[in-house]
């Protein structure tokens, strides 16, 4: 009985696989489980290398290619904008999350993303999306990041790259006041 809850429930289980995942030379569950990667991650390999030829096997093991839907690709990009991730997250790694999104509000499933990227974890940890990290150790904090003029110290806006007041070029730094544990 037991076992069957189980394997109701792996059933019910797609992974989402980041390119760190592909890179990480770790097994990857295909042969137990649902595996989904973004069309957007092929970009990210130099066609002829390791790192593309490992993609293509997995792809013949069943790794299967998705498209996200725009709506999940608008919820990513407002999350990623609103929490100051915008510089540090590739179309590719968007796509991963959009995915995940729609894992889990079209087809019903839970969505696990395999990656070792803090930023995806951050921004899948905010939207309470499952992952696991491959190599590294987690995120532990959950985080924002704003702009700060590296001259005067004043915050500036998402848009600003220079600061208005003193004319100094701006840094990313972390809010500290929207810092919050990681749930697991």
């Amino acid at each position: 009985m037991l076992t069957e809850k189980k394997k109701q429930y792996d059933e019910a289980v797609i992974y989402i696989i980041d390119s760190s995942a592909i890179l990480s030379g770790k097994p990857l569950p295909l042969d137990q489980q649902q595996c989904w990667t973004a069309e957007e991650i092929s970009n990210e390999f130099s066609v002829g290398g390791s790192s593309y030829r490992m993609f293509q096997y997995l792809r013949e093991k069943g790794l299967s290619l998705h498209h996200p839907t725009e709506e999940s690709k608008k919820m990513i990009h407002d999350t990623i904008k609103r929490m100051g991730e915008g510089f540090r997250l590739s179309s590719a790694d968007q796509a991963i999350l959009a995915l995940a999104v729609d894992v889990r509000n079209v087809e019903k499933k839970k969505a696990i993303i395999l990656t070792d990227d803090y930023s995806i974890q951050n921004i899948a940890s905010v939207l309470n999306i499952a992952f696991q990290p491959i190599l590294q150790t987690g995120i532990t904090k959950t985080f924002k990041w704003i702009r700060r003029c590296r001259g005067c110290g004043r915050i500036l806006s998402n848009d600003e790259s220079d600061c208005k007041i003193c004319g100094s070029p701006a840094r990313f730094v972390v809010d500290k006041q929207v810092t919050q544990k990681h749930k697991k």
